[in-house]
């Protein structure tokens, strides 16, 4: 069986293919985090895996739950993307497809992610000045998303596509045990 996010790639680039003509990235980002949210709820979930619930009534419970939320500038062609994906039985695979139509956006947009694991809270300020160093680093816009891992005992890892900035005290532990036993 093919891995989820094979299966949602094709739906993500024609949905971006359809968002960049439209020049509505900004409106389709939002149509499909309104629409991975809807599938996320575990009521609709347990709806989409019952086999006895008709696919016209399936998609009629996901329209019905978005209701008007979309944009009006996609609405029409975002409520034809529910339907052909209700259709073909590829609801669950929602997320892969918001996923893969962000980094196909950001790129478009010439901007990249940067996941940011902590040991410790960080303050605004140092994520602005994280932010400045790997904008210069990458010569490009970054945005980040900033978690926190007390296992990481201190320092910081920052993820950027996939370039790993491994700062961390458990790291560096980990690169000395490496040495010690090679």
């Amino acid at each position: 069986m093919a891995e989820p996010v094979t299966i949602a790639r094709p739906y993500a680039e024609a949905v971006f293919k359809l968002a960049r003509e439209q020049k509505a990235l900004a409106a389709w980002s939002d149509a499909l985090a309104d629409l991975d949210a809807v599938i996320a709820d575990a009521r609709v979930k347990s709806v989409i895996t019952d086999p006895n619930v008709s696919t016209q009534k399936l998609e009629g419970l996901v329209l019905g739950v978005i209701g008007e939320n979309f944009d009006a500038s996609v609405a029409k062609e975002a409520r034809n993307f529910v339907q052909v994906l209700v259709q073909n039985g590829r609801l669950d695979v929602t997320s892969q497809i918001r996923e893969l139509y962000e980094n196909l956006k950001r790129e478009q947009e010439g901007v990249l992610e940067a996941h940011v694991i902590s040991a410790l809270p960080i303050s605004d300020e140092q994520v602005k000045t994280l932010v400045a160093g790997l904008e210069t680093k990458f010569k490009r816009r970054i945005t980040t998303k900033v978690d926190v891992d007390p296992q990481l005992i201190g320092g910081v890892k920052i993820v950027v596509g996939d370039k790993v900035i491994d700062a961390t005290v458990r790291g560096r532990l980990d690169a000395m045990a490496a040495t010690l036993t090679h």
